[in-house]
């Protein structure tokens, strides 16, 4: 009877008064959880990791003998975006990755993605454990460091297989071939939703229901993949990184990029908390 009352009274809230309280309800949930200064924290960490991430990804295709991947699909997509020399540059990077063993570089890339991406995941622990209102985060320094490392190493492992079905991963040719690629890319999607579940079911100082963190989960890998195809859009269709100025946007973009992925991150699960407290 009470949520039946509660309803009706909510659905003769006028627009403009229930469109008032939503925002204002906003306002203090960045506020009283400090969520830009989380997002920035972990933005940060995100960003120096992906560096690692990238050494680490091409280290591993020339290592496999896959750097048909670097010649047909990513070096064709740089090349015509930047300037010739900044291309140039980077694709003689790649060059020398390619002719020299890897095993090296492998190892350097994995520890610091790896040290990185657990500082992001410790800076999710100390955001979640204050969207979910449990108090301190009464573990000792080192679960929670071992937490985060295992959490980091499941991400890591999630990332790079997902990057590995959509790029080098190599599909039946035929009537097959659309349904691989849609299989494909279901996947991967499915092994990101799955190492952010368990970002947002364990990294908190109390461990989540598995219904709320799939649901939060969710809503972070669905607002992910909206911001990669407006980001994707506009590097396409809009930016022009062939002048110095645009050479230097480059930078600009790609920190928006993680900072707009860290706010989704920690809105989608504010969210959950939100849907979970109301249910």
């Amino acid at each position: 009877m009470a949520t039946h009352a509660q309803g009706r009274r909510r659905a003769q809230t006028p627009l403009r008064q229930r469109a008032r309280a939503f925002v204002e309800t906003w306002i203090d949930l960045f506020a009283r959880h400090s969520i830009p200064v989380y997002a920035g924290a972990i933005a940060f960490q995100a960003f120096v990791a992906t560096i690692a991430l990238v050494l680490l990804g091409l280290g591993v295709l020339g290592e496999i003998g896959r750097t048909d991947v670097w010649y047909s699909r990513i070096a064709p997509q740089i090349h015509q975006r930047v300037l010739p020399k900044v291309f140039g540059g980077i694709d003689q990077t790649v060059q020398h990755i390619f002719a020299h063993d890897s095993s090296g570089l492998i190892a350097f890339a994995a520890a610091l993605a790896l040290w990185k991406v657990s500082t992001a995941v410790r800076m999710c622990m100390r955001a979640l454990t204050r969207i979910y209102d449990v108090g301190d985060d009464e573990r000792p320094d080192w679960l929670r460091v071992a937490v985060s490392v295992a959490i980091a190493a499941a991400m890591i492992v999630a990332l790079l297989g997902a990057i590995l079905l959509v790029l080098v991963v190599r599909g039946p040719h035929g009537g097959l071939i659309v349904p691989f690629d849609i299989a494909r890319w279901i996947a991967a999607v499915v092994l990101i939703g799955l190492a952010f579940g368990l970002l947002v079911r364990f990294a908190p100082a109390e461990a989540r229901a598995k219904r709320w963190a799939s649901v939060g989960a969710g809503l972070a890998v669905t607002g992910w993949i909206v911001q990669s195809l407006l980001f994707s859009w506009y590097l396409s269709s809009l930016a022009n990184f062939k002048t110095a100025a645009g050479s230097l946007l480059v930078f600009l973009v790609v920190t928006a990029y993680f900072s707009i992925a860290s706010i989704v991150l920690l809105v989608g699960i504010e969210l959950d908390e939100l849907l979970r407290k109301e249910s």
